[in-house]
């Protein structure tokens, strides 16, 4: 996923004049291509993040667009306050990539672990946050940040991750993208937590469970108007995210259905990170597991939350399965 964004990146900055790249602590390498043939854009800067911001919301209030790269933690917690007052209060055009998402530097402890980074920025005032789940999304997402007023953090996944997300259609910010059709639950999700989503609402499909998934590459603005049109058809609702359930997309939606006053009361369950740092090492994929970012544990929750009417719909399934079993 890094690859694909920087690789946009370049591409963009060959036929626009205005894109400007800041790296800090990202490789010897990285971007060669960039840096060979278009030197007076590109910039390595040392591991100073508080001046990179200032320095590239200078550039951005003289006409240019900045992408700036580096890891997601020191993008996100190092640099807080120029982040709120030279891009947030200004508004400028410098687009935040933020390396390693979530758990993806899991080996080397919560000190590099984003996973309250979607949190942070959410409480800046014109900041927009874009989660997508794969590689193929990334394509279609960066075009849309050229021309988008105001300052944008993309989140980084660990790369290489499944692509489940549909290549023929248009990325645009602020909009979410439902995945599957339901009328029994809802999976909102973001991210690579979106093949989890996915297959949960398969497995839950199998026991007669009509699961819908919306995926929010999104974070903010957020998509009130296509949330709550599927919220409002079902009475059971998970969020899913590879973050604190504090600040992030389950608030997001904790938030909105709150507000939203339906007519019928609504079953909610966030699925996240608690509110720990993280004390486990090990892979990315084995923490998730261990904080219950799974296919089994959405399939469990949203059965539970269901209660005695998930076993009915089961047993509905199992009869439909046997009759067509014996016409044949």
């Amino acid at each position: 996923m890094r690859k694909t964004v920087l690789n946009e990146v370049y591409n963009l900055a060959k036929k626009d004049k205005r894109i400007f790249y800041i790296g800090s602590d990202v490789g010897a390498g990285t971007l060669d291509e960039f840096k060979k043939e278009i030197p007076d854009r590109f910039f390595i800067e040392g591991i100073y993040e508080q001046n990179i911001i200032g320095m590239a919301a200078g550039l951005a209030m003289e006409g240019k667009i900045v992408y700036v790269n580096t890891i997601a933690t020191f993008i996100t917690r190092r640099c807080f306050e120029q982040l709120v007052l030279d891009l947030g209060l200004h508004n400028v055009n410098v687009r935040l990539i933020g390396n390693g998402g979530g758990l993806v530097y899991a080996p080397l402890g919560p000190t590099h672990e984003a996973t309250e980074d979607i949190g942070i920025l959410r409480t800046i005032p014109n900041m927009t946050i874009l989660v997508p789940a794969d590689a193929e999304e990334m394509k279609r997402l960066v075009p849309a940040t050229v021309e988008h007023k105001g300052p944008i953090y993309i989140r980084l996944g660990k790369g290489g991750d499944p692509v489940v997300t549909n290549h023929s259609q248009s990325f645009v910010i602020g909009k979410a993208y439902p995945m599957r059709e339901g009328s029994d639950a809802l999976i909102i999700t973001t991210g690579v937590a979106l093949k989890i989503a996915l297959d949960a609402a398969d497995e839950l499909k199998k026991e007669g469970i009509k699961t819908a998934v919306i995926h929010v590459p999104t974070i903010k603005p957020f998509d009130n108007k296509t949330i709550l049109s599927y919220a409002k058809k079902v009475s059971v609702i998970l969020s899913v995210e590879e973050h604190t359930i504090i600040g992030g997309l389950g608030s997001a939606v904790s938030e909105l259905v709150a507000e939203a006053n339906f007519d019928t009361p609504k079953k909610f369950k966030r699925i996240g990170i608690p509110d720990v740092f993280p004390d486990k090492y090990g892979s990315q994929t084995d923490l998730m597991g261990y904080y219950g970012i799974s296919t089994q544990n959405l399939v469990n929750t949203i059965k539970e939350l269901l209660g005695s009417g998930a076993n009915e719909k089961k047993e509905k399934a199992k009869k439909e399965m046997n009759n067509k079993k014996a016409k044949k």
